[in-house]
Parts: C-alpha cells; structure tokens; sequence
C-alpha cells in the first residue's frame, strides 16, 4: 500500500496544554486548513466538548466521510484502551478518562491514539529518515540494509518509539519504550529526562553562568548564544549542551543495546544538534570495563553521526569481506564491523507525527476483521487479546 494513493481520510489532532489544533489527512497530505480551539483543560466537559467540536468543524469541510480518527495524546496513558490518564498539563483528566471509546461512539469509526514518540518514529519509518538511509545504502552499492529505527524526541521531555522489523512496538501494556523514566547514568538517582531536556539545558546554563535557574535562556535562545546570534554566556551555553549530548548518548547506548537499531532524534531541541550530537555518538562509542578490568566497548555495534558528512560516508560506503566457505569453491559476505546511523529528523517532528498518525490508522484498518468496520463494533470497548494484537501491529509500507 502506497499512502499517497491511499484515498481514506483520516481526522488527526494535535493536543497540547494550552490549544487543540484538529486537520484530516488523504493520499497522505492535509485535506483543509486546521482548526484551533482553547483545550480548557482544566474542566473535562468544556474540554471534551473542545474535542467534538473541532472534529465535526473539520468533518464538515471533508470531501467525503472520514475512515478513522487518529492522534497522539500526552501521557500517562492505556493507549491501547483509549484511557487518558492523570495529566499535568491537562488535569481535568484527572481518574482516567476513555476518550478513544467516547469517540467511537460519537462519531462511528475507529480511534486510534499514540503517544507521540510512537508515532514520530512510525512517520520517520514510512517516509523520512529509514527510507531516506535505505537510498544512501542503495546508491553507495552496499548490501546493507536496517529494518528497525528508534525515534527519540527532546523538547519538554525525552520521548521515544521504536520500529522493530517494520512493525511499531508498542508493549503489553502499551507502555514500550518509555525511555525518558529510565536511571540516568549520569546523575544517581535520576531519570534520564532530568539530563535530556530543556530544564536540563537551563539547569546546567544556570549553574556555569552562577544565576537563578530562572533567569536561563531557553533552549532556542542558547543556541543563538552559541552561534554568536544572541547575547549570552557562550561557556555555559556549550558546556549545557554538551552535558545534553553526555546524557544522551548515554541513554540511547543503553538503548542501541536493546534494539540495535538506527536513531532518528526530533523534537524542538534537535535543531541545535550540531551542539551536542557529536557528544552523544563519542558517548555511545565510549568503553566500559568488567570487574576484572577487561576493558569492552559500550556497545556492540559503532554508531556514526549521520549529519557530519566524513562519518556519513563511511557509514554508507561499509563492504562485506568475502569469506570463503569451507569445502567449497564459493564465498559469502560477511560484515564484520557492526554499525548503526544516528541522524536528525528529515520529515519534521510535527509532520512525522502526523503523518505516522495517519499511516497508523490506515494500517491498523486493514489489519483489522472487516466485522469491526461493518457491524461498528468498537475496537476499544470489545477488544479481545486477539484483534487488540492484529490493531497494534501493523506492517509498514513505504
């Protein structure tokens, strides 16, 4: 399936503390201007209300009937069930609130909702950085190939989804990859997200420059600073963003780990990554040692800036050794040097979210029993083990 033939249309929504920006996608692009409406998150009716209204404002400028309704939605959350949960910038969630089933059955259709590292990591599957890498290889005539891409974002927090053998990861609990509560090795006691954040960076500028955490510039500001754009403390601006890359690189080593996988980083702070993206791949190719004082590498596979153009090179143009095959006359490629790519997001955070919206829902509908869509049965309220693992695992397409 080709997306952008893909004549379905998809209602998406954008949910933050302040505003709800509400549009619809087909043939994978927006179809009508969206709509923004005030999330009056501290009342749960005015908010739910906020929610309907700005679907049924979209849905009257459609073409035709939407198929499905997709979005991410801040956390905590039992995404699989449509239950919003406590929420600190929308606290009239407070309890836990089945949004996505409130929508069924306001509107009809299937509802689909994500937390937004899912979902940007999804949208940089289908359309962005592993395809994007996919050509690299391609063109470099190296048989190379990735199937799995884990997608952080940095901004307010530190989010992150993963693509494992082309499907998206979601967790028995839908509860995968919540990389940000993970122990920070780099700060006892802390969660990663205290050093791979903007109260991160602030925090850090503070303490280099000798002021009140609240007197720090913010994280666009203190990239300026460093690009001589803007007035500041240039020491404690680069020794934050550095002190960012050690805590990233950290995190996602312990990652790479796991997944061995390519890295995509999106989010509002990775437009500075020239600051602190170097720092975080000499972190992740940093070496450890046992106690016997065997010295080993962090991981065990390299990782190459893919934003720096000496490593992407060396990355893409990687052969094979041949090795012959014993009592043969034949040889077979062998790869002895493991590698991933770490690189910044092609499509755009917000586009790759969205779009990853979009393609979810569209996937998830042919994966779903036709029963579901012409007896209007809802997904969330009927759900058995079995078509909640049919929704929730989709192949991708590019």
């Amino acid at each position: 399936m080709d997306i952008r033939k893909d004549t379905r249309i998809v209602l998406t929504m954008d949910a933050g503390g302040t505003n709800i920006v509400f549009s619809a996608m087909g043939m994978g692009k927006a179809l009508v201007d969206p709509v923004c409406l005030p999330a009056c998150g501290e009342d749960l009716d005015l908010c739910l209300q906020s929610i309907v209204d700005g679907f049924e404002r979209i849905k009257r400028q459609l073409p035709g009937p939407p198929s499905a309704i997709s979005f991410s939605f801040p956390g905590p959350a039992d995404y699989l069930a449509g239950i919003i949960g406590d929420l600190s910038n929308l606290p009239a969630f407070k309890g836990g609130v089945p949004l996505g089933p409130m929508l069924e059955d306001r509107f009809g259709i299937p509802v689909f909702i994500n937390n937004d590292g899912d979902l940007f990591a999804y949208g940089e599957a289908i359309a962005g950085f592993l395809p994007e890498t996919e050509r690299a290889l391609e063109a470099a005539g190296t048989n190379r190939r990735f199937r799995n891409l884990l997608g952080v974002t940095i901004g307010t927090g530190f989010g992150a989804g993963l693509i494992s053998g082309e499907r998206l990861y979601l967790g028995d609990n839908g509860s995968g990859m919540e990389i940000w509560s993970t122990r920070s090795g780099l700060c006892q006691g802390c969660i990663a997200e205290e050093g791979v954040s903007a109260r991160a960076l602030r925090r850090v500028y503070a303490q280099e420059a000798g002021i009140p955490e609240s007197q720090s510039p913010d994280p666009k500001q203190m990239s300026a600073v460093l690009d001589g754009l803007l007035k500041g403390n240039q020491v404690a601006a680069a020794r934050a963003y550095s002190a960012l890359g050690d805590a990233l690189g950290d995190s996602l080593a312990d990652a790479v780990c796991l997944t061995d996988s390519l890295v995509v980083i999106g989010g509002g702070i990775s437009g500075a990554y020239r600051h602190f993206l170097d720092v975080a791949v000499e972190r992740m190719n940093s070496r450890l040692r046992t106690r016997a004082g065997a010295d080993i590498s962090r991981m065990q596979v390299k990782a190459y800036n893919l934003e720096d153009s000496e490593q992407r090179e060396a990355f893409v143009s990687e052969s094979p050794q041949e090795l012959p095959i014993p009592g043969t006359d034949r040889t077979i490629p062998y790869f002895a040097n493991k590698s991933i790519g770490v690189g910044i997001s092609v499509l755009g955070s917000s586009e790759a979210v969205t779009l990853g919206a979009y393609a979810y829902a569209l996937h998830a509908l042919d994966a779903a029993p036709q029963t579901d869509v012409v007896r209007g049965q809802k997904p969330f309220v009927n759900a058995t083990i079995e078509n909640v693992s049919t929704r929730t695992s989709k192949t991708l397409v590019g």
